[in-house]
């Protein structure tokens, strides 16, 4: 039975990088995205038996069904990566209020409905949950200043909720046989929607971190860049 890998908020930076360097070691891809034609492309040029699922992933019942719909398509669920992340909220003296609670829906509700809706499966194969952080998370003041400066507000609140729902996750979960990790990147990636023009960090580097990790299980935040 194959290996399913379910890739939470694909694009084309760490979350692609990640899903290749899984699928290396055979699993097969879920590539989980808002834009379904965009998604189901991304899967036929990956190959190697990869899916792609349009969903909205700020939405926990929607997560759920999209949980359910890969088990039925492709097999029980080995690894969970998430990296989902909206750019809304960038000012929270201006943005309405709903575009914060859209970045929460999406960098931990969303996130936790696929670990609930995953989590048998987890169990029973040990598995793991791999979240792609960001240094916008970190309680700094000259971070603080720096997302501010760059409208990124709401991004960073979100992060730093989600890097607190990893360690909660890690917790409630490694008695269970789940293991729950993030990394924490701490700049722009290549190739990404936040490089522009200087940026330094290689995702197929974050992508083999995060399978070091999924194989050793030897840490729980892992700072990057």
């Amino acid at each position: 039975m194959a290996q399913v890998l379910v890739v939470g908020g694909h694009g084309p930076g760490i979350s692609d990088a990640t899903a290749r360097r899984f699928a290396r070691e055979g699993f097969v891809p879920a590539l989980i995205a808002r834009n379904g034609e965009r998604v189901q492309a991304a899967a036929a040029a990956m190959g190697g038996g990869a899916r792609g699922f349009a969903c909205d992933l700020g939405d926990p019942e929607a997560v759920a069904r999209t949980i359910a719909a890969i088990r039925a398509e492709l097999g029980p669920i080995r690894a969970l990566h998430w990296a989902a992340y909206s750019s809304v909220a960038g000012n929270l003296l201006t943005a309405p209020l709903a575009e914060l609670r859209q970045q929460i829906d999406v960098s931990t509700v969303g996130l936790v409905a696929a670990v609930q809706a995953s989590l048998t499966d987890l169990e029973a194969a040990r598995g793991s949950v791999l979240v792609a952080g960001g240094g916008l998370s970190t309680y700094d003041p000259g971070v603080d200043t720096m997302a501010v400066n760059w409208g990124a507000m709401g991004l960073a609140v979100g992060k730093a909720a989600q890097h607190k729902v990893t360690g909660l996750l890690a917790a409630a979960l490694a008695p269970r046989g789940v293991y729950v990790a993030d990394i924490v990147v701490g700049g722009a990636v290549k190739g990404t929607a936040f490089d522009r023009g200087q940026a330094t960090l290689e995702a197929s580097d974050i992508a083999e971190r995060f399978w070091a990790l999924h194989t050793t299980r030897s840490a729980r935040t892992v700072f990057f860049g």
